[in-house]
């Protein structure tokens, strides 16, 4: 019986050896090119047959795919073939032929071949199979032993920001190397160091650092920092010194530096998480790529499209076959409506405080500055930022690196001329009728403790018109007002100002609110919002746009910055009737001309402006100290072209000190 087992058994075995499939070629092929499409360069090699294996170590061969892949940014790779449709029997003792396509997608552009693979069969002391005949023929058709892949990046010019009239923003200019040579560098060399180091604001290790580098001969030039190629004074102060060297080198310029730093931004190199997030979008880990401003906003215009060759090169050099090129597309100029004599003079009268401002035409819409200060210098991400100088900037308690312009802020009682607009519409307003102010002080009853109360400059009169209330300000009669209005009819007719809604603007800018997400808390914070206070926030460019409904008898104009945009379009159309625009005009012109008025002094001779005045209270409770913010939005009546929103934070004096530097705005526009 168990003579009889065996036998079953080893007739079992035989039956199985001769009926188990025999290594086909054709699996081999179709595992290796799968491989490959997956860049599985491991499973690639193992699929190699021995001789192939013994020319080529399997860490050189996946370092080699890996390095040439990378390099070239290939994506999208799809390897095709077709296989005979009958079966073959293929003999063992003659190679196996299949043909195959291959197509990329490299920083060159697309790159495809054909070629074939030969396969043959070996006979293992484990095994029986098929392999890949190797050859770096496989990598791209027509490589050599030896051959090489050459990838060259064509970078494009990028594109550059001018001004309205032409004057350069953002542009490709160049900047000056500053270096040392060691074998120029005589004895006094550690003097000389420490005078270099201070002039060039780093440090002598930051130099020692540089000139130990594996790299360095006697002859090279080491270069240490960038300066700008107009600091003709601090060059004239490094050329005595012995061993220093310049260099020009080409640059992102920023020439207006400082007074434009928010609206412009700068560009850098790009970072690992930046060159992730744009994977196949032509960036490579040399790449610059806009940081902040309109160099971020504008970045897929400006950047342009770069190009590239990639190419077979021979063992000594030369470029055997160009496999693929695609030339560098430069990136798009763009002129903005922003005028740099305007941006320059608003910097100038913002620097020194922390603030910013906004400045328009207020009969177009066209944005002519936007200022944030106190500001960093762009120039100095491009020359070389030290990690000092970026933790000072940093760390500084006034914080250059924040844009304010494009966020929000409470507007105080530059808000009222829009409480009267949504009253005059509604009727809740009648400017001939006056109202009995009997207090300084206005409260209502559940109120508690809290109370409205007038400024000082308000409290001389018992009953106001609403021409009074505008001129000396009186939060009172614009708290009464939209009590009158109501909450609810308030938010409806403030949507024709822009609010709760995105600015159309090419720049992000935050939206501006009225209250917050839950409406309005109670009945005081509805009586806060009349003169500007409660929830209300708006940037200086929501509430530079807010008054144009005032010079252009009702349209609130679509802010325009780009100069190829269409100017003179109507964000909301019928935000007020003429006659409400007249009387506010009139009533605005009053409180800059009125001897009354928040905003008369100082007067300027020759200047006619309308305008509000604001400050913003920012505390906790009403008896509590805080800070306040300063106002001021106007308007040249006699030649409407230019009007300007200024706010400064953290005033001693309130909107008396924002007044004059407005004034001086318009006043240097005259000359």
């Amino acid at each position: 019986m168990r003579s009889a087992l065996v036998s079953l058994l080893i007739i079992l075995c035989i039956g199985l050896v001769g009926c188990s499939e025999q290594p086909n070629p054709e699996t081999t092929f179709k595992k290796y090119m799968k491989a490959w499409e997956n860049q599985k360069y491991e499973n690639m090699y193992a699929l190699l047959g021995e001789e192939s294996k013994a020319q080529v170590k399997k860490e050189d061969f996946v370092e080699r795919y890996k390095t040439i892949y990378e390099g070239i940014q290939a994506n999208n790779l799809k390897v095709t073939y077709s296989l005979p449709e009958e079966e073959v029997e293929y003999k063992q003792d003659e190679p196996a032929n299949f043909d195959y396509n291959v197509s990329m997608e490299t920083l060159a552009g697309s790159i495809e071949f054909s070629h074939k693979a030969k396969l043959t069969f070996e006979e293992g002391e484990e095994a029986e199979k098929w392999g890949i005949s190797w050859n770096p023929s496989m990598i791209f058709a027509g490589m050599e032993k030896g051959d090489e892949i050459s990838a060259q990046v064509l970078k494009p010019e990028r594109g550059e920001i001018f001004g309205v009239n032409g004057q350069g923003l953002a542009v490709n200019g160049t900047v000056v190397n500053v270096g040392l040579v060691p074998d120029w560098m005589e004895e006094d060399a550690e003097q000389m160091k420490e005078k270099l180091a201070e002039l060039l604001d780093i440090s002598v290790e930051t130099i020692n650092e540089k000139l130990d580098q594996s790299w360095v001969q006697t002859t090279s030039f080491v270069p240490l920092t960038s300066i700008q190629s107009d600091n003709e004074d601090l060059i004239e102060k490094i050329k005595p010194l012995k061993g220093t060297k310049f260099q020009e080198k080409t640059a992102r310029v920023y020439p207006l530096g400082k007074a434009a730093a928010h609206l412009t931004g700068y560009v850098g190199s790009i970072s690992a998480e930046q060159l992730e997030e744009r994977k196949g979008k032509g960036y490579t880990s040399t790449s610059t790529i806009g940081k902040a401003g309109l160099e971020l906003v504008l970045e897929e215009k400006l950047r342009g499209q770069a190009g590239g060759v990639v190419a077979i090169v021979g063992s000594e050099g030369n470029q055997r076959e160009v496999l693929a090129k695609q030339e560098a597309v430069d990136g798009k100029d763009v002129t903005l409506t922003i005028d740099a004599e305007v941006q320059k003079s608003v910097y100038n009268q913002l620097k020194g405080n922390a603030g910013s401002s906004a400045a328009i035409h207020p009969q177009t819409g066209e944005v002519k500055a936007l200022v944030s200060t106190p500001a960093y210098d762009p120039n100095q991400f491009i020359l070389g930022m030290t990690s000092e100088q970026y933790s000072e900037l940093q760390n500084d308690p006034q914080k250059p690196l924040t844009n304010r312009f494009n966020n929000t802020y409470a507007p105080g009682s530059t808000f009222k001329p829009i409480t009267a607009a949504i009253g005059l519409e509604t009727e809740a307003i009648d400017p001939a009728e006056e109202m009995s102010i009997p207090d300084r002080s206005f409260s209502k009853e559940g109120w508690g403790d809290y109370s409205v109360n007038r400024v000082e400059s308000a409290n001389v009169d018992k009953s106001v018109n609403l021409r009074d209330a505008l001129v000396r300000s009186d939060n009172i009669y614009f708290a009464r007002t939209i009590l009158e209005i109501g909450g609810e009819t308030f938010l409806e007719e403030a949507k024709d100002f822009g609010f709760s809604e995105e600015i159309p603007f090419t720049y992000p800018i935050t939206p501006s609110q009225i209250t917050g997400k839950d409406g309005f808390g109670n009945e005081i914070e509805l009586a806060d919002t009349g003169y500007g206070q409660g929830e209300v926030e708006m940037s200086t460019l929501h509430l530079a746009l807010t008054y144009t409904p005032f010079v252009t008898n009702g349209i609130l104009l679509d802010p325009v910055l780009m100069k190829d945009e269409e100017a003179s379009t109507a964000w909301h159309e019928n935000v007020v009737s003429k006659e409400t625009a007249a009387i506010l005009r009139k009533d605005l012109k009053q409180v800059v001309n009125n001897p009354e008025g928040s905003g008369y002094e100082p007067q300027i001779e020759g200047l006619s402006l309308a305008g509000k005045t604001g400050t913003a209270e920012l505390k906790k409770s009403q008896d509590a100290e805080g800070q306040e913010n300063g106002w001021f939005v106007a308007w040249n009546t006699d030649d409407p072209r230019l009007l300007v929103a200024m706010m400064i934070e953290n005033v001693q004096n309130g909107s008396h000190e924002v007044v004059p530097k407005v004034k001086n705005v318009f006043q240097e526009q005259l000359q």
